[in-house]
């Protein structure tokens, strides 16, 4: 079981956002995580059909402070969870909701974010022990499903869309009862260099604070 779940409540809460770092090559990771980590974001996942990402997470986990969460996304099957924490991650970030996932990550100590569409997927997600909640595809769901969701999911569950996320359109969803975000290819892109990643981090942490 995970002793410090605080831990990663503190760091979302600190930004209100999870980098999706979809393709990144592990030679540019850690140059990567630093303009992130710079730039105020403090959860970082690397998902599994990235080249080496399991060698990405290592090299992210080592490389940032303790006070940033380093995961994996798009974790299918719960042997992939052991291999994410052999690899110093302790986050896990899913597309679906499947059980048995959350489970692996709740028993193995590592935080989970499962991908719910629907709002009995999402209070099953949470009777396994899901940490977070993620609203996917964000695109969509939209606001409107995120307040009716809202109404009846505690406000200390955080419901975080992900899909389609840009800083102009996190407002609506905020207001709406969003926690925060799960940010893709707004944010990195493969090709992008450090420098690019930052100018992008900067503006979606721009636009989380004009949110407080």
């Amino acid at each position: 079981m995970n002793t410090q779940p605080q831990r990663f409540h503190d760091a979302l809460r600190s930004t209100g956002m999870i980098a999706i770092l979809r393709g990144v090559r592990n030679a540019e990771a850690e140059a990567i995580g630093a303009a992130l980590y710079e730039s105020g974001f403090r959860i970082i996942e690397v998902p599994l059909n990235s080249p080496e990402p399991l060698l990405s997470i290592t090299a992210l986990r080592k490389s940032l402070p303790a006070d940033c969460i380093v995961g994996a996304g798009t974790v299918l099957k719960p042997a992939q969870v052991e291999q994410v924490k052999d690899a110093g991650g302790e986050l896990i970030v899913m597309p679906h909701s499947d059980g048995a996932v959350i489970r692996a990550a709740r028993d193995a100590g590592l935080y989970s974010a499962p991908g719910v569409a629907t709002v009995t997927e999402a209070f099953a997600a949470l009777d396994n022990g899901a940490d977070v909640l993620k609203m996917f595809p964000a695109e969509q769901l939209g606001p409107q499903v995120v307040k009716a969701w809202r109404a009846v999911i505690a406000r200390d569950i955080a419901l975080l869309p992900v899909g389609g996320i840009t800083p102009e359109g996190m407002a609506v969803f905020h207001a709406a009862g969003a926690s925060g975000f799960g940010l893709g290819s707004a944010l990195y892109t493969p090709g992008l260099s450090a420098e690019q990643v930052r100018q992008r981090a900067e503006a979606f942490v721009a636009a989380w604070k004009a949110l407080a």
